[in-house]
């Protein structure tokens, strides 16, 4: 058990010192959360659009009669 834990700790610290990944991986997750609210919020996000582009079109009516 013991060595599994010396085991860990030097992945641990190998990786904190070989940081070249390190601004790949944030960009990954930060592109995954987005996804993963876009899919939850899909249908939020398409009626807001809806009622945001008829609320534009109606202004735009307004404007050029």
């Amino acid at each position: 058990m013991a060595w599994l834990l010396r085991a860990c700790g030097h992945h641990v610290r190998r990786f904190r010192r070989e940081e070249a990944g390190i601004g790949t991986l944030e960009i990954v997750l930060i592109a995954a959360v987005l996804i993963l609210v876009a899919i939850l919020f899909k249908d939020w996000i398409l009626q807001f659009i809806r009622d945001l582009m008829g609320s534009a079109e109606d202004k735009a009516g307004t404007i050029f009669d």
